[in-house]
């Protein structure tokens, strides 16, 4: 596949959430266990397991922009807790602020 091909078949998938979904590693998992009530103790056993599992995803890098782009707010998404995901995109806005 080209990087063109891939490029418009990341597209199409992010129009088409329901297909990227059925792709996603996590598909047959728990939900609860991509979104854990707190950042330590007993929750960071569940964000480690559930980003295990997203580094295996070949969707994984969809689920992020997707993420992305509807400002997930909570859970794991792509492999990125919520404050990771808010660390991302602020360091892709200062990043853009040079290019300006």
């Amino acid at each position: 596949m080209t990087v063109v091909q891939a490029r418009r078949q990341q597209r199409w998938d992010l129009r088409s959430p329901a297909d990227w979904q059925e792709q996603a590693a996590c598909r047959h998992e728990n939900p609860e266990l991509f979104f854990p009530i707190s950042s330590s103790g007993p929750a960071e056993d569940q964000t480690a397991h559930a980003k295990s599992i997203c580094a295996q995803c070949p969707v994984r890098e969809i689920c992020l922009q997707v993420a992305l782009g509807y400002a997930e707010d909570e859970g794991i998404w792509g492999g990125m807790t919520a404050q990771e995901r808010r660390e991302l995109l602020r360091e892709r806005a200062h990043h853009a602020s040079f290019r300006a």
